[in-house]
Order: structure tokens, then sequence, then C-alpha cells
């Protein structure tokens, strides 16, 4: 695998090096990418000093269609530091709290893909994201995003199923080509599937995940979701579902079988959302129930307390209230806000480790302009991790 990418992407960086103005009189089409987002986070935590980061993230391409389905990306990705008193993975500062945004300039994207009336193929370096994120994502919360040499095959011919297969031979992973722990050499697998049926909507997901410089990381995971929602006449009421059992896989990963699982519920009414639900993640022998390609952020409070979840396991109780429909700016989309709370035990129940509050406010400005603020409150019981506040204010640009 590592020989076909490394002879097929140089070859499409050339294919995509294009220019422009001639794709369009050949009948392609070509547009360019360019995201900016230009992000304050601040971090208050007990026994470290405050922390402040001003980073600007930036990411620039090209993405091409051609006739019969085809199509080509390049994207680079740059992360600049305008303040540089923070640790961030790579370089650290004595007594600062660690913001997972380090400096880097490097390949973000370089794939090449086909699409048909039922089937799909996707090569290259790409962006993967499967449902909620929950056990594939691409971490877009942080300024460096995690991408995937891989090749993919989808396929929805069957009625109302959808099948996806991926090869991966390399995570490039959110701390940048500097850090060490940046990449992961990797010979693994993902199955997922999904379909709508007259009880509900399914998804099956098996991850089969070697990687050379993470046993930890590696294992068996197989997981099975459910959800479903009703009409009624005060709004809407949805429920879901979720269980995976984790094990060793080619003689790496926990040495002991470990669960997962998870119950929320939903009511809309209007532009309101009352959301709930528990998370809980098993641990054994050591170690806790990992989902290490995650987009973690968005799971267990957004302070990121338990990005590896304890040996204990951990049990999330979560509370929360989104809105959106607010018209601020005259000519712009709606502004949006959620609140969350979350309660933190041990999988069991018999260790507390805390509450955590969150909320957060997203406004467009003009289509092209948004300016969030988002904050997260955690709360340490006394054995548990240390409290912490984190706070973030953000300006992002898509083109």
């Amino acid at each position: 695998m590592t020989r076909v990418l490394s002879a097929g992407l140089p070859a499409l960086a050339m294919l995509m090096l294009v220019d422009p103005a001639q794709a369009q009189e050949t009948g392609h089409n070509v547009k360019p990418i360019l995201d900016l987002r230009l992000r304050a986070e601040e971090v208050d935590q007990d026994g470290l000093d405050s922390t402040l980061a001003l980073t600007l993230a930036g990411r620039f391409g090209l993405d091409a269609k051609f006739t019969n389905g085809w199509g080509a990306l390049i994207e680079g990705e740059a992360v600049g530091h305008l303040t540089s008193d923070f640790s961030d993975t790579v370089d650290t500062v004595p007594g600062k709290a660690v913001i997972a945004d380090p400096e880097a300039f490097e390949l973000n994207r370089l794939q090449i893909s086909w699409k048909g009336e039922e089937a799909n193929a996707t090569l290259g370096r790409q962006r993967i994201i499967f449902d909620d994120a929950r056990f594939v994502g691409n971490v877009g919360f942080r300024q460096n995003e995690q991408t995937f040499d891989a090749v993919r095959f989808g396929f929805s011919g069957f009625r109302n199923v959808s099948l996806d297969y991926v090869y991966i031979d390399k995570v490039q992973r959110i701390f940048g080509d500097e850090s060490p722990a940046g990449e992961f050499e990797s010979d693994s697998h993902i199955v997922h599937a999904s379909g709508a049926t007259a009880i509900g909507d399914f998804v099956l997901t098996g991850l089969f995940l070697d990687f050379d410089e993470s046993a930890a990381a590696s294992g068996q995971t197989l997981a099975l979701g459910w959800s479903d929602s009703w009409k009624l006449e005060v709004g809407r009421f949805g429920l879901n579902a979720r269980f995976a059992q984790q094990s060793e896989y080619n003689g790496r990963g926990p040495g002991q079988e470990l669960g997962y699982q998870a119950y929320g519920a939903s009511f809309a009414r209007g532009d309101l959302t009352l959301v709930g639900g528990v998370e809980i993640l098993e641990g054994a022998g050591g170690r806790g129930f990992a989902t290490p390609l995650a987009t973690l952020h968005a799971f267990q409070g957004w302070a990121d307390v338990f990005l590896n979840t304890p040996a204990a396991g951990v049990r999330d109780s979560s509370l929360g209230l989104k809105g959106g429909g607010l018209d601020l700016v005259d000519g712009a989309k709606p502004a949006s806000w959620a609140v969350f709370y979350h309660d933190f035990d041990s999988d069991n129940g018999d260790l507390s480790y805390g509450s955590e509050f969150d909320a957060v406010f997203r406004m467009p400005v003009k289509d092209w302009l948004t300016f969030e603020a988002k904050g997260a409150v955690f709360s340490g019981s006394d054995n548990g991790p240390a409290n912490r506040t984190k706070f973030w204010v953000a300006l992002e640009t898509r083109f």
C-alpha cells in the first residue's frame, strides 16, 4: 500500500497543478480551497500557570471535478503561532498547560476519487468521518486536522443500505510532522454499514487497528448503533443507543475485553432542542476503552479531561439545551447556541471524577465569516482530575 501511495500521489500532484482556466476550457470544474481560522484559547488549570495561545490556521488548495465521475484534490495546511508562551505538544514551556496546536506546514489532503451511481472510491491522503465521529473523525476542532493515507471504497446499490471499506496505511495526527506522536504507521481496516428500516436506522462499524507506534491504540472494536425519531403534536422526540466491544487485534490492544454503551434521548420544538444521555466506557486490566481515531473533543466535555479513558473507566451523564434561529446580523444566517452539563463517574459509579459546564455561541457575520465563543468549566472531585477552565474565541472564513 505504501508503494501505491508513493507512486500515485506525485502524479496526482502534477495533475492538480493544471491551470483552472485551462481546465474550464476542457469542460472540467476546478474550485479553489481557502479556509482560515484565527483563534484565541485560554486555559486556567490548577497547579499550572494561566495559559493563552493565539494561533492562525489555514487550508488552501484546489478541488477538481472531471468527466465520468472522476475528481482530484490537493490541499496544504499551515498553523502559525501569534503567541508562543504555551506548551503545544512539540515545544514544552515549563508550568504551562498544553494547547495541542503546534506549528505546522504540511500536506493535508492529496487524493484522486471516482463516484458512480452506486459505487465510489478514493485513493490518497483524505478526510474520513463516519457518523458522529465517535469512532472515526478528523478532529476538526484542533487547528491541524487529522487525515488518513488510505484507500476507501463505498457501495450503495442495495436499497436503503450503504457500505464502506477503508484500508489505512498511515494516520496523519493533529500533532504535526515534527512530533514523535504526529503519525501512526498503520496496517488497519475499517468496515462500516448503515441502513434505514421500519424500526429505525442502524449502523455497524468494525475497526481493526494495528499501529506500529502505539500498541495501546491498536485493537479490534465492533460497534452497533440504532436511532429513530417520531413526530408528535408537541414536537419531535428521538432515541438512540450504541454498543461496542473491544479486544486484541494481531496481538495488540487490551489484555481483556472492554465494553462501551451509550443511550440518548432528544426533544425538539421550534428552534429549541433538549438532549440527554449516558455514555459508559469500561475500564479493566489497567486501561480503558479507547477510540484513537475519534474526534474526542466532541465527547465527554469540551475541557478534554477524558481524552484517555481512565483505568477505572468513565460514565458520563449529560443534559443539554440547544437553540438556533437568532437573526442578529442582517443578511446573515441565524446564530446558534448550546449549553451542556456533564457528571463524571467511574464506569461502575463507585468513583466520582467531577462535573463540567459547557457553552457555545456561534454567529455567522457574512456568508464567508463566522464568529464563535466557547467555554468549558471542569470541577474535579477531591480525588479526581484537576479543576480547569477553558475559553475560546475564534473567527472563521471559508471561500
